[in-house]
Parts: C-alpha cells; sequence; structure tokens
C-alpha cells in the first residue's frame, strides 16, 4: 500500500495554490483529505503535543486517512528527555492509536547526530521508549550510511528513512533502504544554493520536474514490494509546490 501526502498541511501561501480564497485555518485539513490520504504531523516537532490536537485530527479525517507524526524535537535535536516525556507523547497520539489512523513515528535527526556508540545507544533507548510503536528514522548525516547501522535499524525494528536532498557534500545521497514494515522517503528538493543560509521556507522552496519524479517510480516500487506499507512526503512545501508534486506523483504511481 502506497500513501503520497506532503509535510504539513496547515500553510498560509497555499491558499490560491491550493486552498480556496476565505478557507478557515480548521477547515484545511479536511479540505486536504478530500485530494490526499495521508500527511505528516510536523507541528510535534516543535512542542510537546496535547491529546486534543490529535483527537481534532483524528474526527476531521475519514476512517481511512493515515498519519505520520515527527517526534517532539527534544527527543532529536536536543536529546534533553526521556521516557517519562515519551510516555507523554504516546498519551497525546493516543486518538491516532485507538482509530488506526498512526502509521509510525518519524524521528528527524540534525545533521550534528553524527554516527558513534553514544548515539547508537540512544536509538535503542528510543525504541524502548516508545515500546511497539513503529518509529522511522530520518538521518541527515551521511556518516550513517553503513551496511551495519541498516543491520542495526532492522535488528531494532526500526524503519530508515529515504530522502531526496541536494547533493551536497556530507548529506545522504539518494540510499534505498527498507529496514521494517514501513518505508518512507521524504521529497525535500533539490536547491542546492539556498540550503545553507536564509530560511527553512528558501531550503525547501523547489519543484521537482516531470523527469525527476519518474526517476523515483522504480525505486518506490521496489521500496513497496518490500514493505507492507509505503509513505511518501513532499516537504517542498513552499506555496504549494509539494501539493503540485505529490499530484503528479500519485497519478505516475497509478498508470504503472
Amino acid at each position: 500500500m502506497i500513501y503520497v501526502g506532503t509535510s504539513g498541511y496547515s500553510y498560509k501561501d497555499w491558499i490560491g495554490p491550493f486552498y480556496p480564497e476565505g478557507i478557515k485555518d480548521s477547515e484545511m485539513l479536511e479540505y486536504y483529505s478530500l485530494h490526499f490520504s495521508f500527511t505528516e504531523v510536523n507541528s510535534s516537532f516543535y512542542h510537546m503535543p496535547r491529546l486534543q490536537l490529535f483527537e481534532s485530527l483524528s474526527r476531521k479525517t475519514p476512517d481511512d486517512f493515515k498519519f505520520a507524526v515527527k517526534l517532539f524535537g527534544g527527543f532529536t535535536h536536543e536529546r534533553n528527555i526521556g521516557e517519562m516525556e515519551a510516555k507523554q507523547f504516546i498519551y497525546a497520539i493516543r486518538p491516532l492509536l485507538e482509530s488506526g489512523k498512526l502509521i509510525c513515528l518519524l524521528a528527524q535527526f540534525p545533521y550534528s547526530f553524527h554516527c558513534n556508540n553514544e548515539n547508537i545507544d540512544y536509538l535503542r533507548k528510543l525504541k524502548d521508549w516508545f515500546e511497539d510503536l513503529e518509529i522511522n528514522v530520518e538521518f541527515r548525516n551521511n556518516g550513517w550510511i553503513k551496511t551495519e547501522v541498516m543491520q542495526l535499524l532492522r535488528e531494532e525494528g526500526l524503519g530508515f528513512v529515504c530522502v531526496d536532498e541536494p547533493r551536497i557534500r556530507g548529506l545522504v545521497k539518494n540510499v534505498i533502504a527498507v529496514t521494517s514494515r514501513v518505508s518512507y522517503l521524504r521529497m525535500h528538493g533539490r536547491n542546492a544554493s539556498k540550503w545553507y543560509g536564509g530560511d527553512g521556507s528558501d531550503r525547501y522552496n523547489y519543484l521537482y520536474s516531470t523527469e525527476e519524479l519518474t526517476e523515483w517510480v522504480p525505486r518506490i516500487k521496489k521500496m513497496d514490494s518490500i514493505s507492507i506499507i509505503t509513505v511518501i512526503a513532499f516537504n517542498n512545501h513552499p506555496i504549494g509546490k509539494a501539493v503540485a508534486n505529490a499530484k503528479t506523483l500519485m497519478a505516475m504511481l497509478s498508470d504503472k
């Protein structure tokens, strides 16, 4: 089963390119769910989420809609919290667990998260804290791309997040790997000149060409043949570019 969607859905600059004029923030997810059956929840990265958020997300979406929820940055970037906060996080996402709408948790680590014994132990702790929940790990540092790391992820039941991003030294290249029941691909764009410096919107302000998306179709099919669920999330969100690319890729996959 392949789910294609975007990294987040609540963007003011999507009004016009995607959302109709006059739409309220509270109406965006319902409108989004008319076009897609999956999205990433990214707000949970910036602050510990509350139960009410996920009650609302579950209520506003169809029964077959799915979510991936990004872990709070305290788990991935600051790494200054632990098991107690993990229990709080699990409690908050309970509405998605009970409705069967959660595919996985997304643990996106920064470039400064290097491959070493201390951080490998931290990945094991993270898996323990979140018990039986599916966690997919996105590395930004190419030092993690090793055969032994992929084996570690398989042994720990952690999923690997494949990425499409600029070919900049040190970043992860277009590596295809499936290490759990969920295969995951995040499309960040290839805006190399704006990747460092500026704000996040500049970094992800990129529209994939048809040819660039076509490159991924056989790779996605390969990923899907190995996994139970395949997730593709477009993170090139400025001005609705993620929506346009997601729709194009969905059409490509349905034609193959």
